[in-house]
């Protein structure tokens, strides 16, 4: 697929940032241990873990872009593996987020833990489909869905770290 031609330095850069933030996110979680009660665990589950998986999703999607020769089958198959993977995950969330006790969700939280990651792994799922069509069109899907999740892990490894500041035991 010459199509690929031209986008190795964004799924670099977007992959490489992907992957220091999920060493920042482990770094705020390690340092936060001692001040976190016992029960704090289902917390990091529903808030923390999700971004972590989150920055992973990406630097596998820049990892999948970046490998040399795909076919258009062997493309749609890994984003569409990838969009499906992700949906399931972030359909686990509710249960997760609704089952702690430790931060009662508001509405930014469903939007950004729920909503939006929802929104970028159909991007990547629809773009397993559209390569077959267009896969310029495809790319640009694969790069909306990627950038999305890198946002949205940004935003949430930050309130999940301001959180766990604030709220650890003192």
């Amino acid at each position: 697929m010459t199509t690929l031609t031209g986008w190795e330095n964004f799924y670099i850069i977007i992959g490489l940032s992907a992957a220091a933030l999920m060493g920042l996110m482990f770094v705020v979680i390690t340092l936060t241990a001692e001040r976190r009660a016992a029960g704090d665990r289902t917390g990091l589950d529903a808030f923390a873990s999700p971004t972590v998986l989150h920055f992973c999703a990406v630097l596998l999607v820049a990892a999948i872009l970046t490998t040399p020769a795909h076919t258009s089958a062997s493309l749609s198959f890994c984003l569409t593996v990838v969009g499906l993977g992700g949906i399931a995950y972030t359909t686990s969330i509710i249960l997760r987020m609704r089952r702690q006790k430790v931060n009662a969700p508001v509405s930014s939280d469903w939007a950004w833990h729920i909503l939006a990651p929802l929104v970028a792994y159909v991007c990547l799922l629809g773009s397993g489909a559209v390569v077959w069509v267009s896969a310029d069109a495809a790319l640009y899907s694969v790069a909306a869905g990627a950038l999305l999740l890198l946002y949205i892990g940004i935003r949430n490894a930050w309130d999940a770290a301001t959180w766990m500041a604030a709220h650890g035991k003192k």
